[in-house]
C-alpha cells in the first residue's frame, strides 16, 4: 500500500506543482505582444500537453525511486526543478534569454535521463520520451522567440 501512496505522492508533486508555476503564468499582454514564429501552437494545448507530460513525469520519478536507482532520482529531481524555474523565468520575469539557458539544461536532463534509465527501467526512460520532444520543441520555441523580440 506505501508504494501507491508514493504513486500518488509523486503524481500531486509534479501535478501540484505544474498548477502552482501555470497559475502564475500569463499569457495575455506581455506573451501576446511578442513577436512568434509559426510553429507557435495554440495557447489551448499547453496546459493540456503538460497536464499529460506531469503525469508521465510523475510515473517515472516514482519508479526510479521504487527500484531505489539514486542516481536517476537525483537526475530526475534536477530536470523537475528547471523546469519549475523557467516559467517563472519566462513569463514572470519576461527574461527570454537566460529562459533559453534553463530549457536547454532541462533538454539536456531529460535525454540524459531517458539514456541512463533505459538500463534500469525502460518504462521510466519511455515515460521521458515525449516530454525530452515536447521540451526540445519549447526550446525551439523559446529560441525563436529570443531572435524575433
Amino acid at each position: 500500500m506505501n508504494r501507491w501512496w508514493s504513486l500518488i505522492g509523486f503524481l500531486a508533486l509534479t501535478l501540484g506543482g505544474g498548477w502552482l508555476i501555470g497559475s502564475m503564468t500569463e499569457t495575455a499582454g506581455w506573451y501576446q505582444a511578442l513577436a512568434k514564429p509559426s510553429f507557435t501552437p495554440p495557447d489551448w494545448l499547453f496546459p493540456v500537453a503538460w497536464t499529460a507530460l506531469y503525469i508521465l513525469i510523475g510515473i517515472a520519478g516514482w519508479r526510479v525511486r521504487e527500484k531505489r536507482l539514486a542516481d536517476l532520482l537525483s537526475l530526475w529531481w534536477i530536470q523537475l526543478a528547471l523546469n519549475f524555474a523557467w516559467t517563472p523565468v519566462f513569463f514572470v520575469v519576461h527574461m527570454i534569454a537566460p529562459a533559453l539557458v534553463i530549457i536547454c539544461l532541462l533538454l539536456g536532463a531529460a535525454v540524459a535521463f531517458v539514456v541512463m534509465a533505459w538500463r534500469h527501467d525502460r518504462l521510466a526512460a519511455l515515460c521521458f520520451v515525449p516530454y525530452a520532444l515536447w521540451v526540445a520543441y519549447a526550446a525551439v520555441l523559446n529560441a525563436a522567440i529570443w531572435w524575433l523580440n
